[in-house]
């Protein structure tokens, strides 16, 4: 069995080195796992913030999650395993929170994760029962040592199973099967040397930093309470409140006392210190948030931020419920308004969201808290190593992960902020931003009150109204920093132009928080045209790059001297497509211009390492992911140690495999590179990064490309999302966009293939899928952008529902399955003695013989004396004239009409009359029979046979759809060339009305005879055929592939077809069958209009048609009369499974039973629709219907009816095949639930009279058992040929007269067309012998061969029907 190769992308789960891997235990893990931490949170140690790099890591590194020398070990034996026990039970304390436990790694049965040396095995103290000693079996079972050890062996034999393993039926051998993607030989490779990782500056020393961001708000709010902290912004852009130092120190200390002392009891507090908290506050409340978020870190609990669920099943929102979850939150900390807008049950409370656990809501106004006692006072502590706060993190997948950040981590990442942005006391900051994460909040939030700086804040909901708004504010406050977005700049230039008073001079920093981007560039560069001469300098633009994970990455410093240009690259998309850097020209259009982000932050260590496989250091032209080592970073996901290990401890290594350093790095998320410098250029990020046949693209350079199509505002910027799917082994890029409202299908189409070619050009990948949404549609986050894992969600489950969209497999699907080589065939060499083929039985089989003795006389007679049927009428006309042969139902279930067998016989003697004397026919001559559903059409079938006449039944065109129907009708007549048109008054004059006019021309009808006007007068002799070879009757219909044909039936073969249907379904005069088909082909008409006649049974009719109006009339039928067989469609058990689907109930009411029915089957000449079977049976089982007498039947032109389940004989067998094989005409039965497997439902008994083989189509050679060929037959039954065929002249008369081309040559067979396979079953027939299955695939005609493999449209429709439940509904 082939080893799975790792995928592209990033696994999440860790992937550990050997030296490192438990292996995982076959105990279940201990309940308390978790409890005990390897984060060694240590003695923390602070010092006031003036710490040199190799202090600030030491302090980081303290109490990391897995000691060093314990991770880095490879001794071996006992004595390793308990030194390494030591070292982890010396650095390990209990916490009174205890993180949920990690389901990303394997866990011992221990409570704590302890690592096994390679080839040592840990000795188990097994426990006693009684005073038997317990040992273990090789699979670790423990057994008693007095059971002998045979027993014990008979045990693990029986133990074994049978089958393979379930997980063999699921290995997918399918990637052998595609091509193979070469390597470009020349693609670009790294030439340049190993890179060296690039230290920051030093954090410098400043005497008066606080030692915790705590005591920095104590200090401002103690020492300057008067001095703004936070100025909040209402939808009209006026100042809507002030919050100041001294409100936020006296509120916040207010939330911390309530918190820790007014929820629970006194002796059951519901929050303790170090417990989890949720912060749901509105975006337009930033002062609020601040408040609860401070009495968070002074009460020491931890604040988990984020957004306000609007409803139960906001996008995203389930998997913030499972975050929350994992924290162990139980309280939500809110705002008055928020708490009110959230949606309420009838009772008043907050429902309990989806995914949510039950949550306390507490409203942090100041209105409704307590006063904390005059003795009570925060304890304010030095930074240490607790968790400050956890900040959701949305990944690709659309999974929510929290991202822990310590309190040291905190305060140093404010202290670095502060050193690079050369924030100073009492400077006056507007953010735009998002104030719960990322930059907005370590700028808006953190770092502002560490500096006592002013922020004012502007809500999204101002900026959807007034895009200027922030500009004003930078004016009105003399701002000296803003915090914006790209988007945020694009906008303000879109409206600048009615605003005048503008005047920037006062920003020294304008920070472009996704400036990382490759389209932010163009938004600042912009920008700064429009805006220089409103006072914006070129050095004020300050671009940023961060992660949830590593902060702040690097910032670009502002700088006093203009006369230094910011750093800018233009790289080769095609270089960048396999992570080499490449300079270009930016003349050209495949090249990505992007710009610095500044340099590494103060303190901090950057690399960049390989994306895939061990961090190994790139070279320095080579494209890597960005890793920090540094204390502002977070330090763990919460709760997952696994995925933690994985992202925040990493070792860089060198190519000689040394690391580089002794601390672990971060992963950042960010691909980029350390330029000239110290300069560092991201060009994308590892969530948005594709890998399509082995070469890297980046979904924000898609979305840049797609937005720089003319016309550019054809697609808003920010609707658009782009993300890939999983095709044949390989990723497939997928755009989703909105459109604006007013566009035409024309424009979108003109966009869409433009974007088209601009991404093949510019980037060389295709595009798997193009689809355009109506505007607003799309799933959106709290902050107004597109949810991406929603989205995709969304288009996987076919719930996208777009208005426009372009597929485009063929562009760039190019590793399709490799052409099928055919094998060579078997030759006559490998027929051996007997009925073998190549060593197997030759796939034959046979119904039983149809010249058994009958059981009673009258059938002998029947059977031997008379060859016609129209002999066997008159012979029941004189011994049973009033037995009922036929009667009609209509619509309400009444009888409608009837016939007996003297009834039958004279009405056909009028018709007989009426064709000699007034249609002036002769013997042979044709004639089409255009009627209805009904007695008519029989009566005029047996009055043709009377007059020598051969009949063709012919569907009547629809009155509502003449255009449509009716050029079939005329084709038939024309084709079969019918001397007359015998129909009812009715459908004459429908033949020869205006609207019948209009579609064909009705002068060139043949001479129609209205039968409702019948003659008095017997024939003076009712014909009889010379010779039983003379033609019957022509059977017409086409097929799915809209070919018309017609076949001959002898007399002798419409007897023998009659037989054989009357001893397989044991069909007697006593009998009454219900028949719910069309009659004008095949079996339905062989049913309809010959089998009562012949055996003498009753026939029920029950016009398909009718059951529009009433969808219960057959089976109420079926009930009424006690029926035991019934025949029907596809269409008709279609329409009682939809129709009645929920009536099941009132119908039982009604006294409905099938418990009588023993076989209900579905004629059709296709593969059975199991499906459907399966889901009528069930649905009606309540009703008495037995799920064993559904079966189905199978004809084709040749022969109108091979097999048929009949009375006697197994039960219907099913099958499960592997469609993969099917594509290489081979059968391979596989397990049910098996990927890739259809079932086949064996397709009725094989009736009697009939031979069946299977044989190669192409060399006409017999086949093996379950061997995949084509179906022959050999019957008396078979149609003696094609009497015309309209639509391919090139169908062969060999179709009826083939011969093998070895084994048997002298036996005359069928070509039914259709592919098919027989297998032998355990199973007897009623003859006593092994019961030979025949199971029908697929038509040869309506198979596609596509590169060697065929493929059936039932299979393709399959697959679209199982995409959306709504495709069957159209």
């Amino acid at each position: 069995m082939a080893v799975p190769m790792p995928s592209k992308r990033r696994s999440l789960v860790v992937q550990t080195s050997m030296d490192a891997y438990t292996p995982p235990d076959t105990s279940s893990g201990s309940e308390d796992e978790g409890s005990v931490q390897g984060d060694s949170q240590g003695t923390p140690t602070s010092s006031q913030g003036s710490i040199n790099m190799e202090h600030w890591i030491s302090q980081a590194i303290h109490g990391s999650t897995t000691s060093t020398t314990s991770s880095s070990s490879t001794q071996s034996g006992g004595s390793g395993a308990a030194h390494r026990l030591a070292d982890v039970m010396a650095q390990t304390h209990i916490e009174n929170h205890s993180a949920p436990p990690d389901v990303t790694t394997y866990t011992s049965e221990h409570s704590m994760q302890v690592e096994r040396p390679q080839g040592s095995t840990t000795s188990r103290t097994a426990p006693k029962y009684g005073n038997a000693e317990l040992m273990e079996t090789g699979d670790g079972v423990p057994v008693s040592s007095r059971v002998s050890a045979k027993i014990q062996q008979l045990v693990n034999t029986l133990k074994r199973p049978k089958r393979p393993p379930l997980r063999e039926f699921f290995v997918d051998d399918f990637e052998e099967l595609l091509e193979v993607q070469q390597p470009d030989p020349n693609q670009p490779k790294p030439e340049g040397a190993q890179m060296l990782a690039t230290r920051g500056e030093p954090l410098g020393v400043v005497t008066n930093w606080p030692p915790s961001l705590e005591a920095a708000l104590q200090r401002w709010g103690t020492i300057s309470p008067k001095a703004p902290c936070l100025t909040t912004m209402d939808t009209n852009g006026k100042p809507l409140y002030i919050l100041t130092y001294g409100k936020l120190w006296t509120r916040s200390m207010k939330v911390a006392y309530n918190i820790l002392h007014k929820l629970g009891t006194k002796q059951e507090p519901m929050v303790r210190p170090g417990d989890r908290v949720a912060l749901v506050f509105p975006n337009n409340d930033p002062a609020a948030f601040m408040v609860a978020f401070y009495g968070c870190l002074l009460a020491e609990v931890v604040p988990v931020p984020i957004e306000v669920p609007l409803t139960r099943k906001d996008a995203g929102s389930q998997q913030i419920g499972f975050l929350l979850g994992s924290c162990g939150v139980t309280v939500a900390l809110t705002s008055d308004a928020c708490h009110k807008g959230l949606p309420k049950s009838p009772t008043g409370e907050i429902p309990q969201f989806k995914g949510w656990p039950k949550l306390l809501w507490f409203v942090t106004e100041s209105k409704h808290l307590s006063k904390p006692p005059r003795d009570w006072f925060p304890h304010i502590k030095d930074a240490n190593n607790d968790t400050a706060y956890i900040e959701y993190k949305t990944c690709k997948d659309g999974s929510v992960l929290g991202v822990t950040v310590t309190r040291i981590a905190l305060l140093t990442h404010c202290q670095a902020l502060t050193q690079a942005c050369g924030y100073t006391e009492a400077e006056t900051i507007v953010n735009v931003l998002d104030f719960k994460k990322d930059v907005g909040l370590w700028h808006g939030i953190l770092t502002s009150v560490m500096n006592m700086m002013h922020v004012i804040s502007i809500p999204y909901s101002l900026m959807k109204v007034n895009p200027l708004s922030w500009i004003q504010k930078v004016c009105q406050y003399k701002a000296k920093v803003a915090c914006v977005k790209s988007r945020d700049m694009h906008w303000a230039l879109v409206a600048h132009r009615d605003q005048r008073d503008i005047n920037l001079s006062s920003l020294r920093m304008l920070i472009v928080a996704d400036g990382a981007n490759p389209w932010s560039i163009s938004s600042c560069d912009a920008f700064l045209n429009v805006f220089q001469s409103k006072g914006l300098r070129q050095e004020v633009i300050c671009p940023c790059a961060s992660s949830p994970e590593a902060l702040t990455v690097a910032i670009r410093r502002p700088t006093d001297d203009s006369n230094q240009p910011p750093g800018r690259g233009v790289l080769s998309m095609h270089g960048l497509a396999y992570g080499v850097i490449r300079v270009d020209s930016e003349e050209k259009l495949s090249v990505l211009t992007v710009q610095d982000v500044g340099l590494v932050m103060p303190g901090a260590i950057m690399c960049s390492v390989k994306p895939d496989g061990i961090p190994q250091l790139c070279r320095t032209d080579e494209i890597g992911e960005l890793c920090v080592c540094a204390v502002a970073t977070g330090t763990s996901y919460y709760g997952l140690s696994g995925m933690t290990k994985n992202t925040f401890e990493v070792f860089p290594m060198t190519s000689s495999g040394a690391p580089i350093s002794e601390y672990p790095f971060t992963r950042t998320g960010l691909l980029g590179f350390v330029g000239p410098g110290g300069l560092v250029f991201v060009v994308g990020k590892m969530d948005g990064l594709m890998v399509v046949s082995g070469r890297r693209h980046n979904a924000d350079d898609i979305v840049a490309t797609a937005l720089a199509v003319e016309p550019m505002k054809f697609v808003y910027r920010g609707r658009i999302a782009v993300f890939s799917v999983t095709v044949l082994h390989d990723e497939r890029i997928v755009i989703v966009a909105e459109q604006r409202p007013d566009s035409t299908e024309e424009d979108s189409f003109q966009w869409m293939s433009r974007v088209l070619q601009a991404i093949d050009s510019i980037h060389q990948v295709g595009v798997y899928c193009l689809a355009l949404v109506p505007a607003n549609t799309l799933p959106k986050t709290p902050l107004g952008g597109i949810h991406l894992s929603e989205t995709k969600q969304l288009f996987l489950e076919g719930s996208l529902h777009p208005c426009n969209v372009l597929m485009c497999p063929h562009t760039c699907v190019t590793n399709l399955p490799k052409p099928r080589q055919k094998q060579p065939e078997i030759g006559p060499a490998s027929v051996m003695v007997g009925n073998l083929v190549s060593g197997k039985r030759i796939a034959q089989a046979s119904g039983r013989d149809l010249g058994q003795i009958e059981d009673n006389d009258q059938a002998r007679k029947v059977g031997t004396q008379f060859l016609f049927l129209s002999e066997v009428l008159q012979w029941r006309a004189q011994t049973t004239p009033d037995h009922v042969l036929y009667t009609l139902l209509n619509c309400r279930g009444t009888i409608a009409n009837s016939l007996t067998c003297v009834q039958l016989h004279k009405r056909a003697e009028k018709i007989a009359v009426m064709l000699m004397e007034r249609g002036h026919l002769q013997d042979g001559d044709h004639v089409a029979l255009v009627y209805p559903p009904g007695i008519d059409l029989i009566a005029a079938f047996y009055g043709c046979l009377y007059a020598g006449c051969v009949p063709i039944t012919v569907r009547p065109p629809h009155p509502q759809n003449i255009a449509t129907t009716l050029p079939t009708v005329k084709m038939i007549v024309e084709v079969s060339r019918s001397a007359c048109l015998m129909t009812t008054q009715l459908i004459c004059k429908l033949l020869r009305s205006r609207e019948a006019a209009a579609a064909v021309d009705v002068r060139t009808w043949p001479l129609m005879l209205d039968t409702d006007d019948l003659p008095k007068k017997r024939p003076a002799q009712i014909c009889k055929p010379s010779i039983p070879d003379t033609l019957a009757y022509l059977d017409f219909s086409v097929s799915t592939t809209g070919m018309l044909a017609g076949v001959k039936m002898s007399h002798a073969a419409t007897s023998a077809f009659c037989r054989s249907i009357k001893l397989q379904c044991e069909l007697y005069p006593s009998r009454e069958v219900a028949i719910c088909l069309d009659p004008y082909c095949g079996l339905g008409f062989v049913l309809w209009c010959l089998c009562s006649v012949y055996s003498g049974h009753q026939s029920i009719l029950i016009p398909p048609s009718e059951l529009e109006a009433n969808p219960a009339l057959w089976l109420l039928a079926v009930s009424q009369y006690k029926v035991r067989d019934t025949f029907c469609s596809y269409s008709v058990m279609e329409l009682c499974t939809k129709g009645l689907g929920s009536q099941t109930e009132s119908l039982k009411a009604r006294g409905l039973d099938l418990s009588r029915v023993r076989t209900c089957v579905v004629v059709a000449e296709e593969r059975p629709r199991i499906a459907l079977t399966q889901s009528f049976s069930k649905l009606f089982k309540d009703l008495g219907l037995h799920p064993r007498a559904v079966s189905t039947s199978f004809g084709c032109r040749v022969n109108l009816a091979i097999c048929l389940q009949g009375t006697s004989g197994p039960d219907p067998t099913t099958v499960y095949v592997d469609m993969r094989a099917l594509r290489h005409d081979r059968v391979r039965l596989v397990e049910r639930g098996s990927p890739h497997s259809l079932p086949l439902m064996e397709s009725g008994k094989i009736l009697p009279g009939v031979r069946i083989i299977i044989a190669n189509p192409e060399t006409k050679g017999p086949l093996g058992d379950s061997h995949l060929g084509e179906i022959w037959v050999h019957s008396a039954h078979n149609a003696s040929g094609y009497f015309t065929i309209y639509g391919d002249e090139s169908l062969q008369s060999d179709h009826f007269s083939s011969r093998l081309s070895f084994g048997d040559t002298q036996t005359v067979w069928a070509r039914t067309g259709y592919l098919g396979f027989l297998r032998r079953t355990e199973l007897t027939d009623a003859n006593g012998e092994r019961h030979d299955a025949l199971y029908v695939v697929g038509a040869l005609d309506e198979a596609m061969e596509l590169r060697g493999m065929r493929y059936h449209p039932i299979d393709i429709e399959t697959s679209v029907i199982r995409a959306h439940k709504s495709v069957t509904e159209w």
